[in-house]
């Protein structure tokens, strides 16, 4: 079993997803892309999603602190158009996928948004602002 420590320096390693680390993982080889970029407030991960509404995306962080992106287009029903006819074979849309994500310790878990915009989604994970030590301070005895 190998033990993954978080820590700030856990991005790099995301962008090796294709030579299979244990760091994200892949339920569908068929996945849209991602950018991650890391500012000041936290990281910001973007996820291709054409054709995809918010009532398609499900983002959440599991019990193992990992982010988990889900992605499902339902087709409630064929339509027949009469001047098309009806589809024989139909792959112009994702219908499902998955993709799970290790987060650092030092992010606001009650603080991550998403939003779906022009086929993106754009999930904002703030972290934790770090606290500044105090400084020495002389202590008068009385």
């Amino acid at each position: 079993m190998t033990i993954i420590r978080r820590t700030n320096s856990w991005l790099p390693s995301v962008f090796n997803d294709f030579l299979g680390n244990e760091w994200v993982e892949n339920q569908n080889k068929s996945v849209p892309a991602v950018n991650i970029q890391q500012n000041d407030n936290g990281f910001i991960v973007e996820v291709a999603a054409p054709g995809m509404t918010k009532e398609d995306c499900s983002v959440t962080v599991d019990e193992e602190s990992n982010l988990v992106i889900c992605f499902e287009k339902k087709r409630e029903s064929e339509e027949k158009d009469e001047n098309r006819g009806t589809y024989l074979r139909r792959e112009f849309s994702y219908s499902q996928f998955t993709r799970k994500m290790i987060l650092p310790d030092n992010i606001e878990k009650d603080e991550i948004s998403a939003k779906v915009e022009n086929g993106v989604l754009t999930v904002t994970i703030p972290t934790v602002k770090e606290v500044e030590a105090p400084k020495a301070k002389q202590i008068d005895i009385q």
